[in-house]
């Protein structure tokens, strides 16, 4: 359960540094911009999958390990559902660059929470 669950953050927060400091300097330019959609729009797709196992194995794992009145684990979940808002309207308003580099930070806190939730 604790693999899954770390193997979907690795893919959902490595996947946003890499599309950062990777993808989107090389692709960026007017030519490229169709390609930059596509690789986001599939990262989306592969991000929604990671988020949902996400939300099942916390949900088991907090269930498990008696942690739902944890408050590093509410703080946690708070910062879930602002990097779900974010996502929101990052897919409304793509344009706002903003977002994407709060949505990356939020989920860096996340990670940290995790960690300090996990020892």
């Amino acid at each position: 359960m604790r693999w899954l669950h770390l193997l979907s953050m690795a893919f959902f927060v490595g996947g946003q540094l890499m599309l950062a400091a990777v993808v989107v300097p090389v692709l960026r330019g007017g030519e490229n911009s169709e390609q930059i959609r596509r690789v986001a729009r599939r990262f989306g797709a592969g991000s929604l999958v990671a988020i949902v196992v996400l939300i099942i194995t916390g949900s088991m794992m907090a269930s498990h390990f008696h942690r739902w009145g944890n408050d590093d684990l509410q703080i946690k979940l708070g910062l879930v559902a602002v990097v779900g808002l974010l996502i929101g309207l990052h897919t409304r308003k793509p344009e706002l660059h903003v977002l994407e580099g709060l949505v990356f930070l939020v989920s860096l806190a996340i990670v940290w929470l995790g960690i300090a939730i996990a020892h």
